[in-house]
C-alpha cells in the first residue's frame, strides 16, 4: 500500500501521542482486574486514577465528575436515554445539526423531541430555542437541550453562552457534546451551568474505545449500563486500564503538543490555496466563528466521490465529513440543516489538522487537489463528457 503523504483527517480521529501509546503499553504488562482488592488490582485502580485527574483537569472538571466510557457515543447515549428517564423529563430539544448519534439516541426516547433549526450560518437558531423554553416553562414541562460545542463537521463554534444563559438555573437540564472541543477549548466544566459533557480520547492523541461522561452530582443516577459497581455505578463493566492509561496520557500531553497559533496559520494557507486554485470554492461557516482546525468546503460541480478517489490516489487523506457513515459519501443533514443545496453539498470536503499537522502536509493537499482539479475539468471538457 503506498504512503500517506499528508494525513488531514483529524475530526475523525487524531494521530496516536507518543506518550499515549507508551501508557497504553505499558499498561498492557500489567495483569490483574482494576476492581479487585488485590496489589495488581490495587496497581491498576491507581493506574486509573492518575488518568482521571488529568482527563479531569484537561476538561475542567471535578475527578468525581468524570465517568469513563466505551466511546463518546455511548457517552451521548447515555446522557439523552438515561437522563430523560433517570431526571423524568418531559421533552428533548436537539439542534439539527447535531451527531448521528445524539440525534438517534433523541429519537429513540418516548419523549416528544423538538429539533431547533440551524441558522444559515451554521449556529442554532437562539430566538428557536428561547421561544420552545418559554412554552415549556407556561405548561410546568421539563426538557433536556442537547446541543454540540463544535461541530464535527463544519467546526462552526455554537453560542454555547447564550444557550447557558437561556437554561440557566431553571428546570431544564442541559447535555453538551464537547467531543471536537476537547483539549482545543477551554471546557470549564465544573463551573459552566452544564449538567453533562461527553467528550473522547481519540480526537485529542488518545486511542479509540474510550470516552467520559462528565457528570454533575445530580446527575448520578444517569445510568446506561448496569452491572456491577464500577464507575460508583454510574457505568458498569470492568474498566480497560490500557486504553483509560492512554486517554489520561493523552490529556496531560495534549495541550502542549498542540500549537492552536500554527494550526490556525496552517488552515489560512490551506483556505487561501484552495481560493486560488478554484475562486469560486465555497467554505462553509466562514463568516462565523469556527474551530481553527478544520475548513469544510465545495466546489461547484465537483463530486466529493471523485475528489476523494484522486486526493487517495495521491496518499492524502481527509474526508467528506462525518466518519460515521460506514464510509459512504452521502448527503450532509448538517448542510441540509443550513440550507445548502444538494447539489453543492455533495461536493463537501471536510480537511481537519491536527497536533502532528505541518505546512509540507497542506502543500500535499494543495499539489494533490490542484492535480485532481485539472483532470476533472479536463473530463467535462472533453467531447464525450458533452455528450
Amino acid at each position: 500500500m503506498p504512503k500517506t503523504n499528508a494525513y488531514l483527517d483529524h475530526n475523525a480521529s487524531t494521530i496516536l501521542l507518543p506518550q499515549a501509546k507508551k501508557a497504553i503499553i505499558d499498561a498492557l504488562e500489567l495483569a490483574g482486574n482494576p476492581s479487585a482488592i488485590h496489589r495488581d488490582g490495587r496497581v491498576l485502580e491507581a493506574l486509573i486514577e492518575d488518568a482521571r485527574e488529568n482527563v479531569a483537569k484537561a476538561a475542567g472538571a471535578k475527578r468525581s465528575e468524570v465517568v469513563f466510557t466505551g466511546s463518546a457515543t455511548e457517552s451521548i447515549n447515555q446522557a439523552i436515554i438515561a437522563g430523560v428517564k433517570a431526571l423524568k423529563l418531559d421533552k428533548i430539544i436537539i439542534s439539527a445539526g447535531e451527531h448521528a448519534a445524539a440525534l438517534n439516541a433523541a429519537k429513540s426516547c418516548e419523549q416528544e423531541v423538538i429539533e431547533v433549526f440551524l441558522l444559515d450560518n451554521g449556529q442554532i437558531d437562539i430566538a428557536q430555542l428561547k421561544d420552545e423554553l418559554q412554552k415549556l416553562d407556561e405548561t410546568g414541562q421539563t426538557a433536556l437541550i442537547c446541543v454540540h460545542e463544535v461541530n464535527n463537521e463544519t467546526g462552526i463554534i455554537q453560542p454555547i453562552k447564550q444557550i447557558e444563559t437561556l437554561v440557566g438555573a431553571s428546570r431544564h437540564f442541559l447535555f453538551i457534546d464537547a467531543v471536537q472541543a476537547f483539549g482545543k477549548a477551554d471546557l470549564s466544566f465544573s463551573s459552566r451551568p452544564v449538567d453533562m459533557m461527553a467528550i473522547s480520547a481519540h480526537k485529542a492523541g488518545g486511542p479509540v474505545g474510550i470516552g467520559a461522561l462528565l457528570m454533575k452530582s445530580h446527575c448520578d443516577e444517569v445510568r446506561l449500563i448496569y452491572g456491577g459497581s464500577q464507575e460508583k455505578g454510574r457505568r458498569s463493566g470492568t474498566l480497560s486500564a490500557p486504553l483509560i492509561a492512554g486517554f489520561g496520557a493523552a490529556a496531560k500531553q495534549f495541550s502542549q503538543s498542540y500549537d492552536a497559533k500554527k494550526i490556525n496559520q496552517l488552515v489560512e494557507m490551506l483556505e487561501s490555496g484552495i481560493k486560488k486554485l478554484r475562486p469560486d470554492a465555497v467554505v462553509f461557516g466562514q463568516d462565523v466563528p469556527r474551530m481553527g482546525n478544520i475548513i469544510n468546503f465545495a466546489v461547484p460541480d465537483l463530486k466529493a466521490s471523485i475528489a476523494l478517489m484522486g486526493l487517495d490516489i495521491e496518499g492524502v487523506s481527509v474526508s467528506s465529513g462525518s466518519a460515521c457513515s460506514s464510509g459512504k459519501v452521502t448527503y450532509s443533514h448538517v448542510l441540509c440543516a443550513m440550507g445548502i443545496s444538494p447539489e453543492l453539498a455533495t461536493g463537501r470536503l471536510r480537511v481537519s489538522l491536527g497536533w502532528n499537522s505541518t505546512k509540507q502536509d497542506v502543500e500535499a493537499f494543495l499539489s494533490a487537489f490542484g492535480k485532481m482539479l485539472k483532470q476533472h475539468d479536463k473530463g467535462l471538457q472533453s467531447p464525450k463528457a458533452e455528450k
